[in-house]
Order: structure tokens, then sequence, then C-alpha cells
């Protein structure tokens, strides 16, 4: 295992470029299996969650292989319906074979998923989007067997209580492509990496209309082709950096960043004190106001809403500025794991039901910190970015699965970040988080 070793105080100048979108490359992935054809992949993150799908992938019968560091060539001519447990367990994300899976073989067999640990998340609108389509699902022994002999058309809403999901409009799109007749989805996701999937599935042949919108249509086609697809970039890595900028008082051109993929997200940070200009289409400048920060208030929603996948880094970002904010979680409501560990580190965080109370302006200071899950781990090393000291941050293995290079793209703006082995721990250390 690494550990990250951070000395905070340098503010972060210079060029970032956004990797593509992890959120938006896994369910593509899973979209090849739909055809017999070679299907390429391009601007692919190169993240531990690629390589256990694309392993997964392999244990199917898929032939996969990646041809330079950020594009994949997959060739699934011959596969099987039964995903491995050993693979599946460890990303949520393999439930988004469900869907091809089905579509293609008429049948699946997929362990219940694993992944970050941040609350329940339930696939049963995955299995009701299948269900309208004349499959049937049962759950033995920790595994989900789908018989999609008689799959055809049907009408779906895909609302939940924490709003769309997208997993579930991305399955029930995969199914949909190769299911006779025509498909009705309403309340469907519409966040930007399901339009991307819907251009995807699209180039190979899929029949699919009301693409950004909430009420989607589908004509099912009887094959699909390969197809070559460019990932698009990822907007949690783009607004990471825009919080880094702000919080270490820098100025970093972030390209990659999408103005239009930002919705909520560009709106609170200016509330906050944080100035994002777009340079071009591809490309945002990030710094502090010279106003100074302020205190936010921020409640994460479904796409364009402010998005749960931020609200670790934005909460590090409220932890500096000035002023009370709230953060109200409305997707996962614990997802407040990094809480604790800002507190080691100074802050003044408080949590009442789904909402974390910040009392902000404090001086953060360095210290040993642990990582729950993917956004947690952000949202420790930027407050390392801009704390006082030194800040050690352990289980950085779930940084890997969603930040590409995080370390070295922190390095080429000026931050000095090492990740280094477990056991160059300080001792002192160790002992407190044991």
């Amino acid at each position: 295992m690494e550990v990250f070793r951070i000395r905070g105080g340098s503010p972060l100048q210079g060029t970032v470029t956004v990797s593509g979108s992890k959120n938006a490359a896994l369910p593509m992935f899973a979209a090849t299996l739909l055809s017999k054809e070679t299907s390429v992949l391009e601007n692919v993150p190169d993240l531990s969650d690629v390589r256990f799908m694309a392993e997964i992938l392999r244990h199917l019968g898929a032939e996969v292989e990646r041809i330079s560091p950020n594009v994949w060539r997959i060739t699934p001519n011959s596969i099987d319906h039964r995903a491995p447990y050993e693979l599946v367990r460890k990303m949520r994300a393999s439930v988004c074979l469900l869907g091809p899976l089905v579509g293609r073989l008429r049948k699946a067999v997929i362990p219940l998923p694993g992944g970050c640990v941040i609350g329940q998340r339930p696939i049963d609108l995955h299995l009701k989007a299948i269900g309208k389509l004349g499959a049937k699902a049962t759950i033995r022994e920790g595994d989900v067997f789908v018989d999609g002999s008689d799959l055809k058309g049907g009408s779906m809403f895909l609302g939940g209580r924490q709003g769309s999901t997208v997993t579930g409009t991305a399955n029930a799109l995969m199914a949909d492509a190769l299911s006779p007749g025509l498909t009705r989805i309403e309340s469907a996701a519409c966040e930007p990496e399901i339009l991307d999937l819907c251009r995807m599935l699209q180039g190979m042949g899929a029949h699919i209309e009301g693409i950004g919108s909430h009420i989607l249509t589908v004509t099912g086609v009887e094959e699909l082709s390969g197809c070559r697809h460019k990932v698009i970039p990822d907007r949690i890595e783009a607004g990471t950096y825009c919080i880094a900028a702000a919080m270490t008082d820098g100025k970093v051109k972030v390209q990659g960043a999408r103005q239009e993929h930002l919705g909520a997200f560009a709106d609170k940070m200016e509330q906050a004190g944080v100035e994002l200009t777009a340079i071009d289409s591809d490309t945002i400048l990030a710094k502090r106001s010279p106003k100074g920060l302020s205190s936010l208030e921020i409640i994460t929603l479904p796409y364009p809403g402010f998005p749960t996948d931020l609200q670790a880094q934005a909460c590090s970002l409220a932890c500096m500025s000035p002023g009370l904010s709230i953060l109200t979680e409305r997707i996962y409501p614990n997802r407040f794991m990094h809480i604790p560990e800002l507190l080691r580190m100074g802050a003044d965080v408080s949590i009442e039901g789904s909402s974390a109370i910040v009392r902000g302006g404090a001086t953060m200071s360095g210290a040993p910190v642990m990582a729950s899950d993917l956004r947690a781990s952000a949202a420790l090393i930027l407050a390392g970015l801009a704390a006082e000291g030194e800040t050690w941050v352990q289980r950085i293995y779930h940084l890997d699965r969603g930040y590409d290079k995080f370390d070295e793209k922190l390095r080429n703006l000026g931050a000095q970040v090492e990740r280094l082995p477990e056991s160059s721990l300080p001792k002192t250390h160790s002992k407190s988080q044991s």
C-alpha cells in the first residue's frame, strides 16, 4: 500500500489536462459487449476501475487490448453471460454489465456489486427497468439471475428517492437497443455521461431519440456494429482542480473543463469566491476572487444540480471560507466520512442529519488522515495542499479508482506531493490511526 505526503502552502500555478471521464468510460466498456465486432475507445483514463472492468470483459470472453496509454480495443466476438464475483465485488460500476448481457445474450448472472462504501446504493431500479422489458430477475445467494428470453420494448419510469438513476438509465439504454419494438424511458438521467453513452450507442447503430432530456425513446434493432468513440473529459476531475486552485490561492488553466458540463457547480463556485473564466469551449481559468472566499450553501442533486461527487471537495473549500456554510447531501445522505478526518486538521464541522455545518475560516494544519472513499481522498488531499505543515493521506488506493495521475498532475502545478510506500509513514502517525 502507498500513502501521500503533502507539504502545504504552495499556490498551484500552470495548466492541467483533465483525463477522460471515469463515469462515462465504464458503461462504455460494458456497451462494447452489445456487438460481436471490434470497438475502440479513446481518451480512456488510466484508473484501477478501468483495469478491473477490462479484466471482467476478458473473463467474459472478450479480447481486450490496451493499444496505447489511453486507447483500448475490445472485440467481444464470443462472450459468456456470467460475470466473475472476485472482480465484480470490487467495483459498483460492474452492474452496467447487466443491460448489454441481457440485450445481446438474453440472460445474465451478475454478483451484487461492490465499490466505495458511501451509503446504500440498491439496484432495484436496474431490475425494474429490465423487468419492464419482459425480463425476469431473481436474487439468490448474492447473485442476480436474469432471464431475458421474452425481451421486448416497453415503458418505464426510472425516478427514485434520490432522483433519476444514472447507471440504471445506462443499463436500460443498453438493453433497449437490442429489444424488439419501441421503449420509452421516463425520468431518465441526463448527465453528460449518459449523453456520451447515447452518442456511442448511436455510432453502433442504435436508434435513440430525446437525447439530453428526461424522456428517451429507443427503437430496438436486430444487431449493433462496433464503433470508435472518444470519451468526454471528466467533469468531476475538472471541478476538483478548480477547487484546488482557489484553496491554494493559485491560478490554474483546466483543459477539458467544459462549461456546459459544470451546471450548478460553476454557479456555487462563483458564490463561494471561486472565479471560473472560460478561455475557450474546452478550457477554464480557475482562481480565487480578489474579494476572497465566501461561505456557501450547497444541496447535492442530480445533474444539472450540484454533483454529489464534488460535495467532499466543496466541504474542504468551506473549511477555509469565512462564515457559516451548509452542505446538504440529497443523493447519499451518509456521504460525510471525510469530516472526522478534516476535524483532525483543525476544521470546525458538525453533522446534522443529512447536512454538514461548516464554520469556516480557521487555519488548517497538516495531520495524518485516512481516506474512506474515492472523493473523500481528493477532499483530504486538497485540504493538505492548503494546510500549514505536513499531511499524510493513507488508503490512497481509493484515489486511484477515479483520478488519473493525480499526484503527478499536482506536482506539475507546483504542489509538494509525494507518493510513498506505507512503510515511510512516521511511526507516531501509524499509531494515531490504529
